[in-house]
Formats: structure tokens, C-alpha cells, sequence
């Protein structure tokens, strides 16, 4: 049974940083596709960034590029999102996501086509 677990998220000013974690048990985060969504209160969930790691590729929202890096611990089998000068715009429940896959896909950020989630994890900056 797959199951992906998120902590990390917590309660920051405008400029802070935070790294949020997802551990993944029953599967192997290295060789699948993993992404990190988020979802502000009345907005759509959003892809934020994603992994494939085992490829070589990465992917980011362009809200986020140079602030937010994903990157992959494979001993841990945990991904992290290091997440520096945070904005008020970034407040969401941040969740993590995963599928099987042999590639990357250039519709990484479509929500659809991951089939693990997890519980997701708060983020909040205040201005």
C-alpha cells in the first residue's frame, strides 16, 4: 500500500523559508515521477514544482522559479521543496503527489495524471 507523507509546513513571514518533506512508503521515489501541488482557499490546485530524478528532470511553476527548488533524498525516500523568499501569494496547503513513470511528461502539471496524493501540509506567510 502506497502512501505519501507530508510535514514541514508551518507559519512564516514575507522573505522566510521553509522546507516541506514527503516520505513515501510502498514505493521508490527515485524512479517515479513526483510533484508538489499546492491549493490556496477558492483557487484551483496548482503544480508547483516536479521530479523526475532517476531522468534528470526537474519542472517549476513559473511563480516560483528561482525561490523553490525540489530535489530528492534516496536513502531517506523522501522529496523535499526548499521554498526561500516566501510571499503572502504562497500561503496554500501544499500537497505531494506521484506516478509511475519511464519519462518525464510535458503535462507534469496536470493534476490528472498522478495517482498517489498525499495529506498535505500548511503553509502560511504573513505580510
Amino acid at each position: 500500500q502506497v502512501q505519501l507523507v507530508e510535514s514541514g509546513g508551518g507559519s512564516v513571514q514575507t522573505g522566510g523559508s521553509l522546507r516541506l518533506s514527503c516520505t513515501a512508503f510502498g514505493y521508490t521515489v527515485n524512479t517515479n515521477c513526483m510533484t508538489w501541488f499546492r491549493q490556496a482557499p477558492g483557487k484551483e490546485r496548482e503544480a508547483v514544482a516536479g521530479l523526475y530524478s532517476i531522468g534528470g528532470s526537474t519542472d517549476y511553476a513559473d511563480s516560483v522559479k528561482g525561490r523553490f527548488t525540489i530535489s530528492q533524498d534516496s536513502a531517506k525516500n523522501t522529496v523535499y521543496l526548499q521554498m526561500n523568499s516566501l510571499k503572502p501569494e504562497d500561503t496554500a496547503l501544499y500537497y505531494c503527489a506521484a506516478r509511475e513513470c519511464l519519462t518525464w511528461y510535458t503535462n507534469w502539471n496536470d493534476r490528472r495524471i498522478y495517482r498517489y496524493w498525499g495529506q498535505g501540509t500548511q503553509v502560511t506567510v504573513s505580510s
